[in-house]
């Protein structure tokens, strides 16, 4: 039996894990096991530049943070060496940045499960996810389309103008 100090500060750490996950917009849970440590160290700078929080966790912890989610089907891929990716902001980063490297590594770290938007996601909706374009590849076809359009709006006003100003002269 635990002491009692031990067993309050687990008790703290299971509720601020279960605070995360409650106030993240996404998630990825990981198998980490068999990458190098300067593999795991740029993994990590990657995730956080990108806002991401990542964390070697231990399989029982995270089964009590996740018990009052409603996360059953992410209890049960909680086995072996387990890190999560929590995402506060954008959804799709932490599965993009996660699949990329699960793709790269060829089985030495594989992406278990997921969440997002309090829905729960398998291997392969984590893997569907990390394939969506990032939000600032979309920003970026945004701002393309935009320009294109203004540029098409500024040629039909010239033309406008043109036949206006013919006009005025006959």
């Amino acid at each position: 039996m635990p002491s009692e100090k031990i067993l309050s500060q687990k008790q703290a750490y299971v509720k601020e894990l279960e605070e995360k996950l409650k106030n993240s917009v996404a998630g990825v849970v990981v198998d980490y096991k068999g990458i190098s440590v300067a593999d795991d160290t740029k993994l990590r700078r990657e995730l956080r530049e990108a806002g991401v929080e990542y964390t070697v966790v231990k399989n029982t912890m995270l089964r009590f943070a996740i018990a009052g989610l409603g996360y059953t089907e992410m209890e049960k891929v909680l086995e072996g060496s387990t890190a999560i990716a929590i995402s506060k902001e954008d959804p799709i980063a932490a599965a993009k940045i996660l699949g990329k490297y699960a793709e790269a590594s060829k089985g030495k770290f594989s992406i278990k499960a997921g969440y997002m938007d309090g829905k729960e996601m398998d291997v392969a909706g984590v893997e569907e996810l990390s394939k969506l374009p990032g939000k600032q590849e979309l920003l970026s076809m945004l701002c393309s389309a935009l320009q294109g359009n203004i540029r098409g709006l500024a040629v039909a006003l010239n033309a406008i103008a043109e036949k206006n100003g013919e006009g005025d002269a006959a």
